[in-house]
């Protein structure tokens, strides 16, 4: 299985935004934490899924948004990056909002599905304090900018809300999880 340093190796020969890599690096984080409540003997796979899963975001999918996820695993496959089924998975059902063939199956799979908006959102929330520093915010913050529709619009609430059902973590919990975890690699967020 790829290593972790070879793996942001390879993400950075298909991903060249800033942002981009941060929302992985982001997602990575809140999946390992995930992992090491619901499924410890599997953080790395964990990891790794959140790490990789949007590796085919800077590629041409024409209009086919369908194709997301799918294309991220045939260049998983076809860099050897040797992972477990599981992982390309997951990768696969993260994608579930955009192809609903891409059914999530256990906990690693709506875990990402899930927490892929959360992150986007809890950076937003940072964005709109005074010093735009995740320190700063508090899981209130998010709850209550999570209940505005009109902010970051492009957050998949629905979604989020899935973690009482499909985790068994209540929102403001799940909220605390990600929010802990991003903020212990903030710097690297540059938040």
């Amino acid at each position: 299985m790829i290593k972790r340093d070879q793996a942001l190796v390879l993400l950075r020969k298909y991903i060249k935004t800033e942002n981009t890599v941060k929302h992985l690096l982001a997602t990575e984080a809140v999946m390992r934490t995930l992992a090491r409540r619901l499924e410890p003997d599997k953080e790395e796979e964990w990891a790794l899924a959140g790490l990789l899963h949007d590796i085919d975001y800077e590629q041409d999918l024409g209009k086919d948004y369908g194709k997301h996820g799918i294309m991220s695993v045939e260049i998983l496959k076809k860099e050897k990056t040797d992972l477990p089924e599981s992982v390309y998975q997951t990768i696969l059902a993260h994608c579930y909002n955009l192809n609903p063939d891409l059914v999530p199956k256990n906990l690693m799979d709506w875990s990402l599905f899930i927490c892929d908006s959360l992150t986007g959102l809890i950076v937003a929330t940072a964005l709109v304090r005074p010093d735009k520093k995740l320190s700063s915010v508090k899981v209130s913050s998010i709850l209550k900018k999570f209940k505005d529709p009109s902010f970051a619009r492009g957050t998949r609430r629905e979604d989020i809300k899935l973690c009482e059902e499909k985790l068994a973590i209540p929102l403001n919990e799940f909220m605390e999880i990600g929010l802990v975890a991003m903020q212990g690699i903030s710097e690297t967020l540059g938040l």
